[in-house]
C-alpha cells in the first residue's frame, strides 16, 4: 500500500473518530430541550422563557436536568473535536490540492460550520458561569442549535464529495489542475441535503443511547424511548441514503459495508428495546463508522467525485510530495497511539453514571 493509500486511509479513521465521538455529544446537546422535563412537570416549552404558573421547583428541576445531561459529555466534548481538526490539518499536509478545492468550493457552507462550532463552544464553557435565568436560556439555545445545525453541514459536506461537485479542470504550463466550478446552491442538492438530515438524526439516536448509559432514573428512561423513536427514523433515511450514493458510485465492498452498518443500526434499535444501553450504544457507534467507511470506499480512488460529466480530483492529484508524506507517517506512528490512549483514559476514568443528586449546586459569577 503506498502512503498516498494510507493517508487516506488515515483521513478516514479520523473521520470515523469525529463522527461516532463528536455525533453523542452533539445528540446530547440537541436533546437538551427534550429530556429537560420530569413526568410531572410541565412539557413542551423547551427553551422557552418560563411562564407564571410553573414554579420555581420545576424551573430549578428543568435546569438540573440540562445540567446532569450536559455533565455526561464535559469531561469529553472538547476533546471529541480534536479529532476533527486532526482531519482538516492531516488533509491539508497530505492532500493539499483536496484542502484547497474545498476549501474554496466550500467556503461558506464551512465558515458556517465554524462559527457553529464556535458559538456552541461558547455556551458549553459560559453557560455555568452565572445563575441567571435569561443568561443560561441564552446559552443554551446557542448549545441546540449548533448541535442541530454541525452535524447537518458536516453530513451535507461529506456527501457532495462522495455524490459529485461540479469541477472542471484547468491547464497551468504542462500541469492540469482540477477546481471546483459551482456555487453554494450548487452544494443544496436532495442527495446532499438528506445527507446532513440522515447525520443529525443519527447523532440524535446515537445521543440519546449515550444518555441512557450514561444516567439514571427518569433521564435514563426517557433517553431511551427517543432513542427508539430516532433509531427508527435514522434507519429509513440511511437505507434511502446509502442505496441513493450505491446507485451511482457503489461497489461491491461499499455495498457489503453499507449493509453491516444497516445491521448494525438495527441491531441498536433492538438493544436499546431490551435496556442493554451499552450495546446499543456499540451499535450506533458501528453504524457511523460503517457509514463513513462506505462514503471513502465510494470516494476512493478520488478526493471529489466529479458531478456529471466533470472530471474527478484523484487522489494522486492532491497529494503532497512523497517526503512530506514519508515524515508525517512518522509522526502519525509516534503520535496517534498517544491520542488513542488518552481518549481511551478518559472515557474510562469518567464511565460512571450521573444523576441530578451528583450535581453540585451552582455557583453564580456576577
Amino acid at each position: 500500500m503506498d502512503l498516498i493509500t494510507v493517508w487516506f486511509v488515515l483521513l478516514a479513521i479520523l473521520w470515523t473518530g469525529y463522527l461516532v465521538l463528536e455525533g453523542f455529544d452533539f445528540g446530547v446537546g440537541m436533546l437538551l430541550p427534550v429530556l429537560d422535563r420530569g413526568r410531572g412537570l410541565d412539557r413542551g416549552r423547551g427553551l422557552e422563557a418560563p411562564s407564571s404558573h410553573l414554579d420555581q421547583r420545576g424551573e430549578r428541576e428543568a435546569n438540573d436536568r440540562r445540567r446532569t445531561m450536559l455533565t455526561t459529555i464535559g469531561p469529553h466534548w472538547d476533546g471529541n473535536e480534536v479529532w476533527l481538526l486532526t482531519a482538516g490539518g492531516a488533509t491539508f499536509a497530505a492532500f493539499p490540492h483536496w484542502y484547497a478545492t474545498m476549501f474554496s468550493g466550500m467556503y461558506l457552507a464551512l465558515l458556517l460550520l465554524l462559527v457553529t462550532l464556535i458559538l456552541r463552544n461558547m455556551g458549553l464553557e459560559y453557560r455555568h458561569k452565572r445563575t441567571d435565568r435569561e443568561w443560561v436560556r441564552r446559552w443554551d439555545l446557542a448549545i441546540v442549535g449548533g448541535s442541530f445545525l454541525a452535524p447537518f453541514l458536516v453530513g451535507v459536506a461529506l456527501t457532495n464529495l462522495v455524490a459529485g461537485l461540479p469541477m472542471t479542470e484547468h491547464t497551468m504550463g504542462s500541469t492540469r489542475y482540477t477546481e471546483f466550478d459551482g456555487s453554494l446552491l450548487s452544494l443544496l442538492t436532495p442527495t446532499a441535503l438528506l445527507g446532513g438530515v440522515t447525520v443529525t438524526v443519527l447523532c440524535l439516536a446515537h445521543g440519546a443511547h449515550f444518555l441512557a448509559l450514561k444516567t439514571t432514573g427518569d433521564i435514563r428512561e426517557q433517553a431511551r424511548a427517543v432513542a427508539t423513536k430516532a433509531g427508527l427514523a435514522s434507519a429509513v433515511l440511511a437505507v434511502v441514503l446509502l442505496a441513493t450514493l450505491g446507485a451511482q458510485r457503489g461497489t461491491a465492498a461499499s455495498w457489503v459495508v453499507s449493509g453491516i452498518a444497516a445491521v448494525a443500526l438495527l441491531a441498536a434499535i433492538a438493544a436499546n428495546a431490551k435496556g442493554a444501553e451499552g450495546w446499543a450504544f456499540t451499535g450506533t457507534s458501528a453504524t457511523i463508522a460503517l457509514t463513513v467507511v462506505a462514503y471513502f470506499l465510494m470516494l476512493f480512488p478520488n478526493a471529489i467525485n466529479g458531478r456529471g460529466d466533470s472530471p474527478d480530483l484523484t487522489l494522486a492529484a492532491a497529494a503532497s510530495s512523497p517526503l512530506t508524506l514519508q515524515i508525517m507517517t512518522w509522526a502519525a506512528v509516534v503520535f496517534t497511539p498517544i491520542m488513542l490512549g488518552y481518549t481511551a483514559w478518559t472515557y474510562w476514568v469518567f464511565r460512571r453514571r450521573l444523576s441530578v443528586d451528583d450535581l453540585p449546586q451552582p455557583v453564580g459569577a456576577h
